[in-house]
């Protein structure tokens, strides 16, 4: 699957990252994103010499959704302290194997980054060098043996969504690193970045971009039920998933 377009200007680059795709490269030599991205705008626009991109931010290999890009320098520059300063708010969408105690909350927790095993631990204290990590969360949707989450990070550390959900007994689906049991078929996680919300680096308009699930099996179910609230066929479903899914039918920057 390749990654897709959702916006472009002369200063931002977004893309809907599909799930498996490196962010930027590592040990590995896999294909990236930025690679793509690069190759993209050099085809698209003709131009001779190195491309200028580079993402403000990354999600981790197993999860899909929306990254953004500068395609400038300056515009680089403004979101790297857009997202330094939690000027964005970003919103995913989870696939747990059980369901919070809580219908919604905020978690506080300390990750400690094991670079050697690629994971972090979590403490419910303040510890050594680990970093505060916050969360907010919601329930939206049990969907067959499934729960359908709301989720957004107040801080980017590592895995911090993945950690800080199984912290609480809330592995997502696919999961193996941090508690599921069993792998997905193509080795992604239930994890998506939904979308995100700012306002331009340069041109200082706010912009919302959402971007759209991946055609697996395992999200069928929420794109179902997406579909009847858009069709006005849905009785019952929480009003959060209808304004989360406002614009799925197109990739398009909403001002």
């Amino acid at each position: 699957m390749e990654p897709i377009v959702i916006f472009e200007d002369n200063h931002l680059l977004v893309l809907n990252k599909p799930a498996g795709w490196l962010v930027q490269a590592d040990r590995t030599g896999d294909q990236t994103l930025t690679d793509w991205g690069k190759s993209y705008l050099k085809e698209k626009y003709a131009k001779p010499g190195a491309v200028y991109l580079h993402p403000a931010h990354r999600i981790d290999r197993p999860v899909s959704g929306g990254v953004v890009f500068g395609r400038t320098d300056k515009a680089l520059g403004r979101l790297t302290t857009i997202f330094k300063d939690r000027k964005i708010e970003k919103t995913y969408l989870a696939l747990t194997l059980n369901a919070p105690n809580s219908a919604e909350g905020e978690l506080r927790h300390y990750l400690l980054k094991d670079e050697k095993r690629n994971t972090v631990e979590v403490f419910d204290k303040p510890r050594g060098d680990a970093k505060e990590s916050i969360t907010r969360y919601e329930t939206l949707e049990k969907i067959g043996n499934l729960f359908l989450l709301k989720v957004s990070p107040l801080t980017g550390r590592p895995h911090q969504i993945r950690a800080q959900l199984t912290a609480i007994g809330c592995p997502i689906l696919g999961d193996l690193k941090y508690g599921a049991s069993n792998a997905l078929p193509d080795a992604s996680i239930g994890l998506h970045c939904w979308s995100m919300k700012f306002v331009h680096p340069v041109r200082l308009e706010e912009l919302t971009f959402v971007a759209d699930l991946p055609e697996k099996e395992w999200w069928e179910g929420v794109r179902i039920k997406i579909s009847n609230i858009q069709q006005g066929i849905s009785k019952g479903m929480p009003k959060e998933i209808s304004n989360i899914q406002q614009g799925i039918s197109n990739f398009q920057v909403r001002p």
